[in-house]
């Protein structure tokens, strides 16, 4: 009889730590996920993508080749 109850004892310790651990890596990996989700929102809030630069890029050159063309017509109409 004790030795049934010493079995029994041992493997609820094993399968009690086995469940902690468990739970413990559960709610790490749920906090983690919490955080790449705010990471992903606050990259996405404080970066620009690379298209959206390249074409804000584009019409800053279109208005600097505007006003360059503008320049050069009017040093050709004083000349």
């Amino acid at each position: 009889m004790p030795m049934e109850i010493l079995w029994s004892s041992a493997l609820t310790v094993v399968i009690a730590l086995v469940g902690w651990i468990l739970k413990s890596a559960y709610e790490e990996i749920t906090r983690l996920s919490i955080l790449l989700s705010r990471t992903r929102e606050e990259f996405a809030r404080d970066y620009a993508r690379r298209d959206e630069v390249n074409q804000a890029m584009a019409r800053v050159m279109d208005r600097l080749d505007t006003l360059d063309a503008k320049i050069d017509r009017l040093i050709e109409v004083r000349h």
